[in-house]
């Protein structure tokens, strides 16, 4: 097999041991039946693979062991390709998974770290990521544009006839860089349209091993609509094994439960691979009812970057955030607009239960070499009664004051009192809404010892507060905000705007502002960190002290506990309002960066200098060596806060002398620290 030259850039790093490593609205619609047999979908791409057409880049001929599958589910996106273990080691031989040609690489310390991207003659394209080492020729190209531009981070394109490959040439060497939490490559295939695509769905690399069927976890069953309840109440259902099923058992949880009108069922699982122990992502999903097709979802195609964050539509968001456990929502839900589904459509995999009639609900869970797993679940249809007392309260009364407590799922509050006043009928009293003098008086829906629960659709108008004879409390959400449409809201102290797809589904906000204390300064809370976002909202701070040095006073997200984070904001000419893009809900503050950043050198492992780097606040923007008043290139690696050359740099000055290091942090604050090598 041919291969390119291996003049590579010799580079230090620090290990790590781990074994692999990480890439970093309530409506009536009935479900909708689908037509024939379920059968696994194709890849959302026109261009077919035959088996064996792509070699593993990762010791290709020798068995080896993935950390990491396409399609599992991660924070915020979906795992977009394969990570291949690589002996918990760097400077693997990387190979061209197929003929073709570089075209396109990129140095960063975050994200994919060091990636190099190879165009093949199909149209689709690999990806191989978090590299330790690039080969020549495209070194050589890389090094010189470094220099020009005296920058380590840079991103090139190059068009087909400058670095043309082979099948089986060595490329590059495995590393451990940006957000990989442990050595291993990044592998992916992309298509024309940049859709992240599974290459186990075409076979062929007998390497990777897998006999071993997926392992049900858990199965949950929710009331969707106000008319829906799950075991009488509007709450999930979580049914556990009582033991972890083995792998590809089939579970059968005994007991039905008691349901009527629309429900959503979710699930949560995983897959394994022979001889590995890490948890891996489930590739298909299907579900029938009653023995007919019912609902199916193959995670075979990602669109990205922007479609892997549907991921956080596509699971119970608030849930995971909330209980840890990540379920899968086995319906289309509102705004999720992902290529998984057979086929198509909004509300398939909604389930209406009929009160008498008995509902059998079989899954199958499947990964890339089909191997499967079964679980049956059986739902009993119930009537649904106006008010329900589901449980007596306690036999000794009570004289606790009422508590009330309030939530919001999809377009429904529900409020929740403890001890609510009993009638002569043993009913609990009317919650009253109350908004701009007029009130409404809400009956309980049911109640559950001590507790009553109250429903209301809030598409009926927004209350300002809630009402239970002595008992209080003021609705904190201020308006609804649509989603698919661009909205802005405006109050005295800051502005939004939400785009076409900011939202998943229609929100129903809230804000606040505090003013500065003495202990903190302004703060600014827009939304809750429970729901998520899909593509960024623009946020406006309006500030009532003008910062005296807005060039180095900036928007940072903070933490209940006080943790600061670096978001940035442009500044308007007033000096009263700031600027900028989020994709998370949470609580702003205003912060002046005054300090520079530190660094101190750690030493010369190998001949080559490395220095542990560091700023208190904005966070490491820029970093330059000069030796000599030469530029001399540095790698920097975040995660652990590291600055280093690299030998075998033919650009660079002799590692001796009288050398500068300068670094800038996000606020503009410079430190030039004077060395003598």
């Amino acid at each position: 097999m041919r291969r390119l030259a291996l003049s590579a850039a010799g580079g230090l790093l620090l290990l790590t041991t781990a074994l692999h490593g990480q890439d970093d609205g309530s409506d009536d619609t009935t479900s909708r039946k689908v037509s024939g047999p379920i059968r696994p979908t194709a890849a959302a791409s026109a261009v077919a693979v035959a088996p064996g057409y792509f070699l593993l880049p990762i010791m290709p001929g020798q068995q080896n062991f993935l950390a990491a599958s396409m399609g599992e589910l991660r924070p915020n996106h979906f795992h977009g390709g394969l990570d291949i273990k690589t002996a918990s080691v760097i400077n693997k031989p990387v190979y061209a998974a197929a003929d073709g040609y570089i075209s396109r690489l990129k140095q960063s310390s975050f994200g994919y770290g060091n990636v190099l991207y190879i165009t093949h003659s199909n149209g689709l394209t690999t990806v191989y990521g978090h590299l330790n080492e690039f080969l020549d020729p495209v070194l050589t190209e890389l090094r010189q544009r470094q220099y020009e531009k005296q920058t380590y981070e840079l991103e090139l394109f190059f068009d087909k006839s400058r670095f043309p490959v082979k099948r089986g040439d060595i490329v590059a060497k495995s590393g451990n860089t940006g957000g990989s939490a442990g050595p291993h490559l990044h592998w992916e295939v992309r298509d024309g349209q940049d859709r992240q695509l599974n290459p186990l769905q075409w076979g062929g690399f007998p390497e990777i091993q897998d006999h071993l069927g997926p392992i049900l976890q858990a199965l949950s069953v929710e009331p969707l609509a106000i008319t829906a309840r799950v075991r009488g109440q509007f709450e999930r259902a979580l049914l556990v094994p009582k033991t972890q099923p083995a792998p590809g058992a089939n579970t059968v949880f005994p007991d039905t439960v008691a349901c009527v009108g629309q429900v959503g069922l979710l699930l949560q699982g995983f897959d394994r691979f022979d001889q590995a122990w890490n948890k891996n992502g489930i590739q298909r999903v299907t579900v029938r009812v009653n023995g007919q097709p019912h609902y199916q979802h193959v995670i075979d195609a990602v669109p990205f970057p922007n479609g892997s964050r549907q991921v956080n539509n596509f699971v119970d968001y608030a849930y995971h955030f909330q209980a840890g456990r990540m379920l899968q929502k086995l319906w289309v839900d509102e705004g999720n607009d992902l290529p998984f589904y057979t086929p198509p459509g909004l509300g398939q995999g909604k389930l209406t239960v009929e009160p008498g009639k008995v509902y059998t609900v079989e899954y199958e869970l499947a990964d890339a070499y089909d191997n499967k797993a079964t679980a049956r679940l059986v739902l009993r249809g119930e009537p649904l009664a106006d008010y329900a007392a589901l449980t007596p309260p306690p036999a000794t009364a009570t004289t606790a004051k009422p508590l009330l407590r309030y939530d919001i799922t999809r377009n429904l509050l529900r409020a929740v009192v403890t001890n609510a006043p009993l009638d002569t009928a043993d009913v609990p009293a009317n919650l009253v809404l109350r908004r701009s003098g007029r009130e409404l008086a809400l009956r309980p829906s049911y109640r559950k010892g001590r507790e009553t629960t109250y429903l209301y659709d809030l598409r009926a108008g927004l209350p300002d507060s809630l009402v239970l004879e002595e008992v209080s409390k003021r609705f904190d959400r201020q308006v609804m905000i649509p989603a698919g449409q661009e909205t802005s809201y405006t109050t005295p102290h800051l502005n939004l705007i939400f785009g076409p797809q900011t939202l998943f589904a229609p929100l129903y906000l809230s804000t606040a502002y505090r003013p500065a204390t003495a202990a903190a300064p302004e703060t600014w809370v827009v939304g809750s960190a429970i729901t998520p976002l899909y593509l960024p909202l623009r946020i406006t701070l309006k500030t009532t002290t003008p910062p005296a040095d807005r060039e180095r006073t900036a928007v940072y997200s903070v933490t209940a506990k006080g943790g600061r984070a670096y978001v940035g904001g442009k500044w308007d000419e007033s000096g009263q309002q700031v600027s900028f893009n989020t994709k998370v809900f949470g609580q702003y503050r205003l912060y002046t960066d005054t300090k520079a950043p530190e660094a101190r050198l750690l030493g010369k492992p190998g001949g080559q200098l490395l220095f542990k780097v560091g700023d208190d606040l904005s966070g490491l923007a820029s970093y330059r060596l000069f030796i000599g008043g030469r530029f001399r290139l540095l790698r920097y690696e975040h995660k652990n806060s590291t600055l280093f050359t690299v030998a075998n740099d033919p650009n660079a000055p002799a590692l001796h002398g009288a050398a500068e290091l300068r670094l800038t942090d996000e606020a503009g604050n410079e430190r030039v620290i004077p060395l003598t090598l």
